[in-house]
């Protein structure tokens, strides 16, 4: 009696980038060994399996491109927004989640037009819920994030998000700024979204934002700042202060970074928290 050999899982190892994850995507599809035979994972954040073959995605922007079109065309934009939210994630499974979303979507044929309707499908919502906790985050970032000018008169605001949700801020602020100079740091993912004021804006990581390392924390607008912060506190009303409603509308993590809470009775309360 024959005995039939157990195919390997292969797991394709992508950069962390949403580049990086298409490429993987790219590269796992044409493999042609099946889709329930590979996996996907990202770079230093996946347990070592000695039964699976690991195989290093290098990132090709024409491959991660042709993703892309494809995804536009056969599936919706609202399909690629979600997918790009969910490689922007801090998600362990997103490389995957991207994947076993693109698998249902393609494998469905014309009806892959409507596929983000499907929440009833697992692999669907996953990518919805990835999606939205990472647009949610976004969303508030672009009301709690504070910029400061420094003497070359280029604005500058640091912050420190759970997802990678810069270059998802850098479109809403080139419009809203669009002849400042402006730098966003997330100091957590070691990224930046640069503005010179025309052109382009574009992305700075790794090793490319340690010189923005030397702003955080430094500004050329102490005086306004502390006035700022002053006048934030003056205005509560003591008797109506509600820390825990206060607390829901305005998450702990996000204080850190705004000029309210530097300078003064709002940083020792800060501290406290």
């Amino acid at each position: 009696m024959k005995q039939t050999e157990e195919r390997k899982m292969v797991v394709f190892v992508c950069e962390d980038s949403p580049e990086g994850i298409f490429t993987g995507v790219y590269d796992a599809w044409n493999s042609r060994l099946g889709h329930e035979n590979v996996r996907l994972e990202v770079q230093g954040e996946y347990n070592y399996s000695l039964f699976s073959e690991y195989r290093e995605v290098a990132v090709d922007r024409l491959k991660a491109q042709k993703v892309v079109r494809s995804v536009r065309r056969s599936l919706s934009e609202l399909a690629y927004s979600w997918i790009y939210r969910t490689a922007l994630s801090e998600r362990e499974d997103r490389a995957e989640a991207v994947y076993r979303f693109l698998v249902c979507g393609f494998s469905a044929g014309a009806a892959g037009r409507r596929i983000t309707e499907n929440l009833q499908i697992p692999a669907v919502q996953t990518v919805f819920q990835i999606n939205r906790a990472v647009a949610n985050e976004a969303h508030l970032q672009t009301e709690f994030l504070r910029f400061a000018e420094y003497s070359d008169h280029v604005l500058f605001s640091e912050i420190g998000p759970k997802n990678r949700v810069t270059a998802l801020l850098m479109p809403y602020f080139t419009d809203r700024l669009p002849s400042e100079p402006f730098i966003i740091y997330d100091k957590n993912h070691q990224e930046a979204g640069v503005w010179t004021g025309k052109g382009r804006w574009y992305m700075m990581r790794g090793a490319e934002t340690e010189p923005l390392q030397a702003l955080s924390g430094r500004t050329d607008q102490s005086e306004y700042a502390a006035l700022w912060s002053a006048f934030f506190h003056q205005i509560g009303i003591k008797e109506r202060e509600n820390p825990a409603c206060q607390r829901m509308h305005l998450p702990l993590r996000y204080r850190k970074y705004m000029t309210e809470f530097q300078f003064g009775s709002n940083r020792s309360n800060l501290a406290k928290l």
